[in-house]
């Protein structure tokens, strides 16, 4: 379940919540029955507003090939110093090694503006 940071301007309050993408909380009094938190002194109509403190983590499985179209380089581990560029396109190296320039990924022409 996603969690969500609300703060009230009214008591200088931000409390962190979870919830479901559906639930919209717009006053204090709704925040705390949420976090299961005591009213205390702030007017239970105050108002509170969402605010993002934290970027949401999404994990997506790409293939090879996808990252590839995309311009990604992705490099897997084969031995000690031995990286496989399992994304080579035209004429770059399929195995970087360490110490051989040459090995390594064209970065440069992957970057675009």
């Amino acid at each position: 379940m996603p969690v969500y940071d609300y703060h009230c301007d009214e008591n200088g309050k931000t409390v962190e919540v979870n919830h479901t993408i559906g639930v919209r909380i717009r006053t204090w009094v709704e925040l705390c029955y949420a976090a299961q938190i005591g009213l205390g002194d702030t007017d239970p109509m105050a108002p509170v507003r969402k605010i993002i403190t934290k970027a949401p983590a999404v994990a997506v499985t790409v293939s090879n090939s996808e990252l590839k179209n995309h311009g990604f380089t992705k490099l897997v581990k084969r031995d000690d110093g031995i990286y496989e560029n399992v994304t080579a396109t035209g004429d770059e190296k399929r195995y970087m090694k360490r110490g051989e320039v040459e090995t390594l990924p064209h970065i440069q022409k992957k970057i675009r503006d």
